[in-house]
């Protein structure tokens, strides 16, 4: 899948992912195990993130968002294409290599109780990232660094001799945070890092992030299903379907002028805290269940669901992610659809979407199925 370059003259562009592909493989047999398919949890994903910015990604469960998360850390190792971090290409780094650009881009996870060893201390948890690096040799600095980490993340000092389960949901959060940030990196991913905890508490930790962003100059790439969160903390944001990448544009832009059916439909689930204009505006609503990744359809990925399919292209060719020429949208903005400028101008009207059976094999309605746990960590 070949995107187009939309980077902005002169932007300075941290992480480039070109093609990538993450297949997990079904297996099969009792006393030998045989691949018999693979589940495509992301397929085929170009963006890029530029230094300084916040990227936002969405998408409903399964879209496999989290994988494309992972898969940049090279935490999931890619099965094809590359992931360019400032001029080096990790998704082909092994080994020590590896380990030794990993103090460059960190990772906050969804739940931050069972990413936290429960039998460490907040002490023994920093430090462990810092011995892993070597940045530990001086005790003196080492207890400065940690106690500088504790006042970034409004934590008391304290709270080192502390261990996970004597904190809050937020707090523990907090310590991921900390831990993130205790190599210096310049990438963080976060992993749905508000998603457990409470609304009054997200707030803290989505302005705790900004915060700390504006001050060390990090670069963020937030994966997240609340479409208000990723509206206020991102820059760009993409918007996934199915393992592919099918809008991207300004933050602001793509809740104004989203131009793909899936995200339209996505945009008219957000309520609005006004009943007249809540029960005025366009309200779309999918027909069907989400297909397989282990069988995805043919041509668009969308087009089972999709108010607006056509007879033509949408269900023998995958569109490409291109700049469209639509009132309202920038240079930036790239949507993965056949039909995106007939379909914002009115020219195409939605009709009605009659469901389809969503078969559990692959490679064909007649496929075996594949096992329950083929799907977890998609």
């Amino acid at each position: 899948m070949t995107a187009e370059a939309t980077e902005e003259p002169g932007s300075d562009v941290l992480v480039e992912v070109r093609d990538l592909e993450v297949h997990f493989p079904i297996k099969s047999g009792i006393v030998f195990d045989r691949t018999v398919g693979h589940v495509r949890a992301v397929d085929g994903v170009d963006l890029s993130i530029r230094r300084g910015e916040t990227y936002g990604l969405v998408g409903e469960s399964g879209c496999g968002k989290s994988t494309l998360g992972k898969a940049i850390l090279n935490l999931e190792p890619p099965t094809a294409g590359s992931v360019v971090f400032d001029g080096t290409d990790i998704a082909s780094l092994k080994g020590e290599e590896l380990r030794r650009e990993r103090k460059r881009f960190q990772m906050v996870f969804q739940d931050p109780l069972s990413s936290l060893d429960p039998r460490q201390t907040v002490e023994s948890l920093l430090v462990e990232g810092l011995r892993a690096h070597g940045l530990d040799t001086d005790k003196a600095a080492t207890r400065t660094r940690l106690r500088e980490l504790m006042t970034a993340v409004g934590l008391p000092v304290a709270a080192l001799s502390k261990y996970p389960h004597e904190f809050s949901g937020g707090q523990r959060q907090r310590v991921g945070i900390a831990r993130a940030l205790s190599v210096d990196p310049d990438l963080i991913v976060a992993d749905e890092p508000v998603s457990a905890l409470d609304v009054s508490i997200q707030a803290q930790v989505i302005n705790l992030l900004q915060d700390l962003q504006d001050d060390l100059g990090l670069t963020y790439l937030v994966v997240a299903h609340d479409l208000a969160v990723v509206r206020h903390i991102s820059d760009r944001i993409g918007v996934m379907y199915l393992g592919g990448l099918v809008e991207e544009s300004a933050a602001r832009e793509l809740y104004d002028v989203p131009l793909h059916p899936y995200t339209r439909a996505l945009m008219s689930a957000v309520p609005v805290p006004d009943p007249v204009v809540e029960d005025a505006r366009e309200q779309i609503l999918l027909t069907g269940d989400l297909p397989s990744p282990a069988n995805p359809p043919t041509g668009c990925r969308f087009h089972t669901r999709c108010p607006w399919k056509q007879d033509t292209l949408c269900d023998t060719e995958r569109p490409q992610l291109r700049v469209v020429e639509v009132d309202g949208a920038s240079a930036g903005h790239r949507v993965a659809c056949h039909f995106a400028e007939q379909v914002a101008s009115g020219e195409i009207q939605p009709h009605t979407v009659d469901p389809v059976l969503v078969t559990e094999g692959f490679g064909g309605p007649d496929g075996p199925t594949p096992p329950p746990e083929a799907y977890v960590g998609v």
